[in-house]
């Protein structure tokens, strides 16, 4: 949020830093453009339930068999990370909220296979795509990434959706 208001007031300011004739045009554009850049490429380190930073082997070891659970992520909101069938992390999250009127999806649920809303019912298929409304499109995707001391971060997801 404070990035997108930075970037909002930074755009707003380069076109009257532009209008004088004295700066050029080209650089408060590129300045804006920069700003906007980082405000999309936000990282940040996923913590558990605890407030601990997440370890890519302790938490695939502790989540094989396709489990999943909950760790703060972007701007502190939950998401949910996933495991694929050899036990790794994949290369996305799922931000845990339903895409409808934003309660928590619930756990993933082995015997339907598929995330239930506990609100209004709606399903999510293990990459986060509708299945059953009334949620109006899928959940939102975050870039999953270890670093070189196994620690997970996750960032914002700017590839194009798979899901489409």
């Amino acid at each position: 949020m404070i990035f997108l208001g930075l970037t909002l007031l930074l755009a707003k300011g380069s076109s009257a830093l532009a209008a004088r004739s004295d700066i050029p045009r080209r650089s408060c554009a590129a300045a804006a453009a920069f700003v906007a850049t980082k405000a999309q490429g936000a990282t940040v380190q996923a913590t558990d339930r605890k407030g601990a930073p997440v370890v890519a082997s302790q938490w695939e070891s502790a989540h094989n068999n396709g489990r999943t659970d909950l760790v703060a992520g972007l701007d502190g909101e939950p998401y949910i990370l996933l495991t694929d069938d050899t036990g790794k992390l994949t290369e996305y999250a799922l931000r845990a909220e339903c895409t409808h009127l934003g309660c928590l999806v619930g756990p993933w649920d082995s015997a339907r296979n598929r995330f239930v809303c506990p609100c209004h019912g709606s399903e999510y298929d293990r990459t986060g795509k509708v299945l059953r409304g009334p949620a109006p499109q899928s959940l939102k995707l975050a870039k999953v990434e270890v670093d070189d001391n196994d620690f997970v971060s996750l960032s914002t997801w700017i590839e194009p959706d798979f899901r489409v």
